[in-house]
């Protein structure tokens, strides 16, 4: 971060930061985004967006049919960003409930995760979701090894192990979901989603299925279990996108064996009826203990 940046108000350094968010990872800001976020007067947002201009003059460029700023060729981010605070601003919105940045003075430590996805990837995936653009990437597949595809990216997934994106993949002719750290490069095309591409036409993701999670027979205690996943007679319902139910079912280590056959002190939980699961929903494969009808 330059001297000059390191000179701004707080608040100054958020708006800017805000403008360059949402260039880099959205596509375009307009003064409407600084009106919104933090309830300012047009007049202010207009500085603003010149006093980052004057920061960083070959960052942006102004689209006029859109009357917004959209990222120039030579951008370059002039903030530093921390990529699990970027992915959990993109899952779940800006800023923390309530209004207001201080620290709580509270202890909060997180497990370490393992995979960083490449901020750049990230970036180029989010604009190309807001655009509806066809993105060219080199992907790492452990079954096919290095391949280049055309993807139409909609949605990033956290299954609470690594980041994906769920995306239209033209080289299979279906939407599946990419690990994001396994995308080597990314460069969005001009070219633009075509209809059948679209996510509207993503049966497993549009689609919804309930299940019903139960204490494990093996748990002794099953009262606790009950308590732990707030569960009501016993059990608990979930509502879930199809796409994303063997992800979940996995980071909470459900079994999903017939007979409830799995040991081990992770498996508190097993799914009630996994017999009447559609098989072919892909993710179902890494589900503890299923296997396919």
């Amino acid at each position: 971060m330059n001297k000059l940046i390191q000179e701004l108000t707080k608040i100054q350094k958020e708006r800017l930061a805000h403008i360059e968010f949402k260039a880099y990872f959205f596509g375009s800001a307009g003064r409407k985004d600084l009106i919104t976020r933090f309830g300012i007067k047009d007049a202010a947002a207009t500085r603003d967006f010149t006093k980052y201009n004057d920061l960083a003059p070959n960052n942006l460029q102004y689209d006029t049919r859109n009357r917004c700023y959209v990222p120039a060729e030579k951008f370059k981010p002039i903030f530093e960003y921390s990529t699990n605070r970027v992915l959990s601003t993109l899952a779940e919105g800006f800023g923390d409930g309530l209004k207001g940045y201080e620290v709580s003075g509270l202890q909060c430590d997180t497990p370490h995760q393992l995979n960083q996805p490449d901020i750049k990837i990230v970036s180029i995936l989010t604009r190309a979701m807001k655009l509806n653009r066809v993105v060219e990437i080199t992907y790492n597949s452990v079954s096919s090894g290095k391949t280049t595809r055309e993807i139409i990216p909609f949605s990033l997934v956290d299954t609470g192990l690594r980041w994906h994106v769920r995306a239209w993949d033209r080289k299979r002719e279906r939407f599946t979901d990419f690990v994001v750290t396994r995308i080597e490069k990314a460069k969005m095309t001009i070219d633009f989603a075509l209809e059948h591409e679209l996510s509207s036409n993503d049966k497993y993701w549009n689609e919804f299925i309930e299940i019903e999670l139960i204490p494990h027979p093996n748990i002794l205690n099953k009262e606790t279990i009950e308590i732990d996943y707030g569960m009501t007679c016993g059990s608990r319902l979930i509502s879930l996108r199809k796409a994303n139910l063997g992800y979940v079912l996995r980071r909470w280590n459900v079994d999903c064996s017939t007979d409830y056959s799995l040991k081990g002190m992770e498996y508190q939980l097993a799914l009630k009826y996994p017999e009447k699961i559609d098989s072919t929903i892909e993710t179902m494969l890494l589900a503890p203990g299923y296997k396919l009808n």
